[in-house]
């Protein structure tokens, strides 16, 4: 299981992983998360574009967290060829594709990534919250919980009655598509 959340910023949308469940996944479990998240964003009927987040930018680095990203990477490779991936990699690589180029030229990624997958849960989360504290009028859907068998979301308590709505009605179109 995972958690993936939604962030809706003016002139973009973003998906980050995992903002909730996994405190340090190995990269098995990266991978695992990266496909699950893709076949959601999917379901939102927006073609993923995918990240894999790193302090590394393409091989700049060789600590043990990047090398479990770039393992990562191959791995969704073998799986899933044809979807639109790379890492690992800065957050500027991922949401400029001018400065991505910049680094890898031979990025298959093009544009700006929409399925940002980070190493950890402490930068998933970080991320998230600066998102949605930083972002304008910005508003997030999630955390959706990926890999349950039933659809499943999370609530805090100080969810706003908007973030009930929405959330009650993305539990209503996801459990009418299974």
């Amino acid at each position: 299981m995972a958690a993936m959340t939604h962030v809706l910023l003016p002139g973009r949308a973003l998906f980050l992983c995992d903002t909730h469940v996994n405190e340090d996944p190995d990269a098995q479990q990266l991978a695992e998360i990266t496909l699950m998240a893709v076949d959601a964003v999917r379901r939102f009927k927006i073609r993923p574009k995918v990240a894999l987040l790193s302090h590394s930018n393409f091989g700049s680095s060789q600590t043990a967290a990047a090398r479990k990203v770039a393992e990562a990477l191959t791995l969704v490779r073998a799986r899933a060829p044809e979807l639109e991936i790379d890492g690992e990699m800065h957050g500027e690589s991922a949401l400029s594709e001018a400065i991505r180029k910049q680094s890898d030229p031979q990025s298959p990624l093009t544009g700006e990534a929409n399925l940002l997958v980070m190493p950890n849960l402490d930068s998933a989360n970080i991320s998230y919250n600066l998102l949605k504290m930083t972002g304008g009028d910005g508003m997030s859907v999630g955390p959706i919980l990926l890999g349950a068998a039933r659809p499943v979301h999370l609530l805090a308590p100080t969810s706003s009655v908007r973030r009930v709505v929405d959330m009650t009605a993305l539990v209503v179109v996801d459990a009418a598509s299974k």
